[in-house]
């Protein structure tokens, strides 16, 4: 069977907080980990009300306090805000207190808008190679340090963490599979390049010391609820926040309403619209039935799976679904 993953933003609810946030996080990842999701991932956004993972390494490290066997990593670290040595010692520092665990998915968008993405790195007139030489430079910290080495991670130097671009476009394609890596799309949220960037980066990969072969993991959004109707109304959450968003009113995560699409003016709609998301919603005979589909469709070799749901037990069970219809077919029974 085709692996799940889980993509967590550790989303802040109106009413709620960061720190509530983080640890509905840990006993999310706890959740997984019991189900048998493959990983748990978390995701670097800047000023962002109603997202927690900001400081995404020291996050999965409240997680891996919390959890035992789950891989956990970054989906992903955006690089460009980074020197690549603080990340390799960030990451580092995770694979060497929970060894054999950690993934770092790496982008090169700056998870943010220009503003905060000055105050973040500083210089915005970076050339386009920077991100594939920032990547380059990562890996190097993560290989056994030479005895003449001047500059090394420590912790880093010598540690198995394996290194994943992730990517909404051609442009990580083409870099994962020039450097032999494993590839992670962003079409949960971008998917319009989704074919066209798979198709890339399988017919172009040259195999390397880390994968012998392409390895992608697709993003999905999926809201599982005991019936069609419910999932939709639990949907309506993240399309809020989206719209928010895109409309520069970004905040909280906010509560799901009734024919949400419904109550949009003309600039909601167009943006709705204009934007292509890959989503599976429903119950779970129509979840199932999506994600084959997908996966079908698409070839991946993992599918990650996200959901921004305003009650945060609503989203346990909406997890507990796809990994019933997913992860444990042989013992449920879909009605």
């Amino acid at each position: 069977m085709t692996p799940i993953s889980l993509l967590d933003l550790s989303p802040v609810s109106v009413g709620s907080t960061p720190g509530q946030a983080l640890n509905n996080s840990r006993e999310l990842a706890r959740h997984a980990e019991k189900l048998g999701y493959r990983r748990f991932w978390m995701a670097e956004h800047h000023n962002m009300p109603g997202i927690a993972s900001a400081a995404t390494a020291v996050a999965l490290a409240h997680v891996a306090e919390g959890t035992k066997t789950i891989r956990l990593g970054s989906g992903g670290v955006m690089l460009p805000n980074h020197a690549p040595l603080m990340v390799a010692e960030a990451f580092g520092t995770l694979a060497a207190l929970y060894p054999g665990r950690i993934d770092l998915g790496v982008g090169r968008a700056p998870g943010t808008d220009q503003i905060t993405a000055h105050a973040l790195r500083r210089n915005l007139n970076a050339d386009i190679d920077a991100f594939p030489r920032d990547v380059v430079e990562l890996m190097s910290y993560f290989r056994p340090a030479e005895p003449e080495q001047r500059v090394q991670a420590v912790p880093g130097a010598g540690l198995d963490v394996p290194i994943w671009i992730l990517g909404s476009s051609l442009f990580g394609a083409q870099l994962a599979a020039m450097l032999g890596l494993p590839f992670g799309f962003a079409s949960h949220f971008a998917a319009a390049d989704l074919e066209g960037a798979v198709e890339i980066y399988r017919r172009r990969f040259e195999p390397s010391e880390h994968l012998d072969k392409p390895y992608v993991m697709l993003g999905l959004n999926v809201v599982a609820a005991e019936t069609d109707e419910e999932a939709k109304f639990l949907q309506s959450t993240r399309l809020q926040s989206f719209v928010n968003l895109r409309t520069g009113r970004p905040g909280q995560i906010p509560p799901p309403v009734e024919n949400y699409e419904e109550t949009l003016d003309a600039v909601g709609q167009a943006v709705l619209r204009q934007s292509r998301f890959s989503s599976v919603v429903g119950s779970p005979r129509t979840v199932k039935a999506g994600l084959d589909e997908f996966i079908a469709r698409t070839g991946a070799d993992e599918v990650i799976a996200t959901s921004m749901i305003y009650d945060f037990r609503k989203s346990l069970r909406s997890y507990e679904i796809l990994a019933e219809v997913a992860i444990a077919p042989a013992y449920t029974s879909v009605s």
